[in-house]
């Protein structure tokens, strides 16, 4: 399952969705990003997400695909918030369900690798120093880069 969503979620809520349609599974892992408070050009007041519908669902659920190729997965669910939210607010939320837990947090990691790095997003924060749109870091990449590596 994939949504992009421009209000508001209960990342509670979704787990607990979650948990119900991986009935049976014998790990779930799930991730929720926070809008962070403080950037890299100071306090964020508001954080401004843009996506390009449907390229980025079609994207996110290629790397979904990708994941339930690589790993013995029973369910899997990524939310995004796009538009306008606040620190403190649920961002993403991404969810694995497998046998086994090894799975579960792998995949779930390279979901959320592709989601920082390659997913098509336009991110802008909001500072008193006025709107700056950021860029993936380095370290991103590093962590992306280490799924395309032999064993992984």
């Amino acid at each position: 399952m994939v949504s992009l969503l421009d209000h508001a979620f209960d990342a509670t809520d979704a787990l607990r969705a979650f948990e119900k349609r991986a009935a049976g599974a014998g790990a779930i892992v799930s991730f929720t990003g926070l809008v962070r408070d403080t950037g890299k050009f100071g306090e964020v007041m508001t954080l401004h997400l843009q996506a390009y519908s449907p390229l980025t669902e079609r994207g996110i659920a290629a790397a979904v695909a990708e994941a339930e190729a690589r790993w013995p997965l029973t369910a899997t669910s990524v939310i995004h918030r796009i538009g306008d939210m606040a620190p403190a607010e649920p961002i993403v939320f991404v969810a694995t369900a497998s046998a086994h837990r090894r799975a579960a947090f792998e995949a779930a990691d390279f979901l959320m690798d592709y989601l920082k790095t390659e997913a098509v997003f336009w991110k802008k924060e909001t500072t008193a120093s006025g709107d700056h749109w950021i860029e993936p870091r380095n370290e991103d990449y590093s962590d992306r880069d280490r799924w395309s590596k032999t064993g992984s």
